[in-house]
């Protein structure tokens, strides 16, 4: 049931979350993965103490719906939550628009949430090869990208995102990642560096967007009609 979504958090108001919309973003509790640049590992357990209930949320909602345009499921990993689906709907009816952040870590919960998405910002970790190296879990690579597959064959609407921190993926991996989603026929990716005040693995250092790159951003225009550099 819906009201059993376990929220840890939220932003009421962002325009960053889902493209020419105002929304509300609500982190979704718990994650499978241990990304190791991961910013707000608080989510990672599947239950927190600072959870927003459920009935709460709804109120808010209903008091905005003159205010916001969509609502914004991100995580953690939403899609490891039994209620997704029915929350989005409970959602939908109120008049809001779906969005959905996910890595796809479950093919199959990604697949049945994603019919009830309008829009989807999807993680792309790394090339299925390297994907444990940042998420420290095996066979997460193979996941990661089987869910892409699911999104780009859905027709929904999305974007693809990496989050780079230069010490888990370098310039020349990053490039053929991103060839690699242009063959698959993504038109839409955006990059975004790291944010290292907070991450899981203190032991990273902190990773600066490098200034002497112009080539590689300029390569990856080349490659998507939409490239957006983030942070």
């Amino acid at each position: 049931m819906s009201r059993a979504l376990r929220v840890g958090g939220m932003v009421p108001l962002t325009t960053l979350d889902y493209p020419g919309m105002l929304a509300c973003v609500l982190f979704c509790q718990g994650c499978a993965w241990r990304c190791r640049y991961c910013h707000n590992p608080g989510l990672i357990p599947p239950r927190a103490s600072t959870e927003v209930d459920w009935r709460r949320v709804l109120l808010f909602l209903q008091r905005r719906r003159d205010l916001l345009d969509a609502v914004v499921f991100s995580g953690g990993e939403p899609t490891l939550q039994e209620g997704l689906p029915a929350a989005m709907d409970e959602v939908r009816a109120m008049g809001f628009h779906i969005g959905l952040h996910s890595a796809g870590i479950k093919p199959g919960g990604f697949a049945h949430a994603l019919r009830h998405a309008d829009w989807v910002g999807f993680d792309v970790k790394a090339l299925a090869e390297d994907c444990q190296s940042i998420t420290q879990v095996r066979g997460s690579g193979a996941a990661n990208w089987r869910s892409l597959d699911a999104l780009l064959a859905s027709g929904v609407e999305y974007e693809c995102r990496t989050t780079v921190h230069w010490h888990l993926i370098d310039p020349s991996r990053l490039l053929l990642l991103a060839q690699r989603l242009q063959a698959l026929g993504v038109q839409r990716f955006a990059v975004q560096m790291v944010r290292t005040a907070s991450m899981l693995d203190t032991q990273l250092p902190s990773a600066p967007l490098q200034a002497a790159l112009p080539e590689l951003w300029g390569r990856l225009r080349e490659l998507f009609p939409a490239f957006v550099l983030r942070g």
